[in-house]
């Protein structure tokens, strides 16, 4: 990849910071106002992306002062821009400040990042995609994305998950593990550990009492087929959660 940021918490900078990548710092949120939000904690004021969550946005208000301080915020800190990582239902409040940071950004030589779901709301920021899939094919699903935005725009977000899905699934919602539960049901049901080409992504199968389960979940090694099929599409930057991968990050590191 041209550009690998490693997302990280205010307590996880400074561990994050010694792996050389440049850091994009889940920090910020947009709260009621809407208004800008920061954690407490340690923000290396020194280059860098600030992103920004919507968990728990209620919606309305008027998006300029939010813009301002976001970008007073960019200044203060010496960011080089900003991620939109809003993940909730879209708001209207919020697509207008996507627009508006656009343009702010645009003029102040800022990048923008936003979530597919403001794809449209103008700006002309870049738009994550998330890897995550719990059916389809992720080359689809990068392909199509490609063909309505164009690869030049695309920015993958890559997560390490880790679900338990009860068969059948008619919702295609899982329920997520820690790297501690996966490893208990590996241990406790044993089985074949499979890989899916479609989803890039490791998985097994196994039975408690009369109900069925599949278990889909990431590793370094389906992290890198998952970066390495994105750059064969052309896309060229990616986010990795520093807390998703700690020190499983110097083998990605080395064979990357």
């Amino acid at each position: 990849m041209e550009k690998l940021f490693l997302a990280a918490k205010p307590g996880e900078i400074n561990a994050a910071g010694g792996w050389g990548w440049p850091l994009a710092h889940l920090a910020y949120r947009v709260g009621g106002g809407p208004h800008l939000f920061r954690a407490n904690g340690p923000v290396t004021p020194q280059g860098g992306l600030m992103v920004i969550d919507d968990a728990g946005f209620s919606g309305g208000g008027e998006p300029e002062g939010f813009c301002n301080e976001v970008l007073r915020e960019c200044a203060a800190r010496r960011f080089r821009g900003v991620v939109c990582r809003f993940l909730e239902r879209p708001a209207p409040v919020l697509a207008q400040a996507v627009g508006k940071l656009g343009e702010l950004c645009g003029g102040r030589g800022l990048e923008l990042y936003v979530s597919e779901g403001y794809a449209g709301a103008g700006g002309g920021g870049r738009i994550l995609i998330s890897t995550a899939l719990s059916g389809g094919s992720l080359r689809g699903r990068l392909e199509e994305a490609r063909e309505r935005y164009g690869h030049d725009r695309l920015a993958l977000w890559v997560e390490r998950r880790a679900e338990d899905f009860l068969l059948p699934s008619p919702s295609g919602a899982g329920s997520p593990l820690t790297a501690e539960e996966l490893e208990r049901r590996r241990g406790e049901y044993g089985g074949d550990v499979f890989f899916s080409a479609e989803l890039c992504a490791h998985y097994f199968t196994y039975m408690a009492g009369e109900k069925g389960h599949f278990v889909l979940f990431d590793d370094v090694g389906s992290i890198r087929k998952k970066l390495r099929l994105g750059e064969e599409l052309g896309i060229r930057t990616a986010f990795l959660e520093y807390g998703d991968l700690g020190e499983d990050l110097g083998e990605l590191k080395d064979r990357n």
